[in-house]
């Protein structure tokens, strides 16, 4: 009995020891490590606006996620995506009526809405899936047990899942190393570049955007989402559904 407590401890000892020397670990689940020069929001939310999107656009918002994110390219139907095009009846059929008629058959950017209740996180065991204070909603995929009920949750689509080594379909001397890549049987998705929020830099698709996008504390009365929300029409995916997204579409 006294070896087995002098074992435990030794063991709760080297376990104290080392949360002091790695006090850093302690705060991991808030995601991404930050700067003092990281931006700072209430409530962090994105605005999408249609009468700026072409194809061009689009593509470049696309391609800076996906390089950027490290998202391979994979030719079938399982393939990744953190942000795509979508016709607008299938983002908004719920919500058309004559008046966009000449939406209808335009193509929109579509991606994680980062959502007030997400159902994502509720329905994740291990916690791969948390909202951080400002609204974000992350992955660690390393807690990620490949189980997918966090895509079944989400009722809008925006989760891929890793039917194959993603690593195979990467090009190693494009491979941006600040974002790890990914492993077989992971879930993953738009994370609203909160690395780079955090060291001051705003998200790669609102920087490729030219203009058609914007990101902003929702909070802010005096932030551009804000203000561009109040002078516009807008649209949010599926708000009957009570998750209350927090990525707005200007009609």
């Amino acid at each position: 009995m006294k070896n087995s407590r002098r074992k435990f401890i030794k063991i709760a000892g080297m376990a104290a020891l080392g949360w002091s020397i790695c006090p850093s670990l302690a705060g991991a689940r808030s995601g991404p490590r930050q700067s003092e020069n990281r931006l700072r929001a209430d409530r962090w939310a994105m605005v999408i606006d249609s009468e700026k999107l072409n194809d061009e656009i689009m593509d470049k918002c696309i391609e800076a996620c996906h390089k950027l994110h490290n998202v391979p390219e994979i030719p079938n139907d399982q393939n990744i995506k953190w942000i795509w095009k979508e016709p607008f009846y299938n983002l908004f059929s719920d919500q058309s009526h004559g008046y966009l008629k000449d939406k209808k058959s335009l193509p929109f950017l579509t991606l994680c809405n980062h959502c007030d209740n997400p159902p994502c996180v509720r329905v994740c065991p291990t916690q791969a899936t948390f909202s951080r204070d400002d609204g974000i909603v992350l992955m660690d995929f390393h807690r990620c047990i490949g189980c997918r009920f966090c895509m079944a949750g989400c009722p809008y689509g925006s989760r891929s899942f890793n039917y194959y080594d993603p690593r195979k379909f990467l090009d190693d001397d494009e491979l941006d190393h600040d974002y790890p890549t990914r492993e077989m049987g992971v879930v993953e998705k738009c994370e609203f570049c909160a690395h780079l929020v955090d060291q001051g830099e705003m998200p790669a698709c609102v920087e490729a955007s030219e203009g058609a996008i914007l990101f902003g504390d929702l909070n802010d009365p005096n932030s551009d989402v804000r203000k561009v929300l109040q002078e516009r029409y807008s649209l949010l995916r599926k708000p009957k559904l009570g998750t209350d997204p927090q990525v707005y579409y200007l009609i």
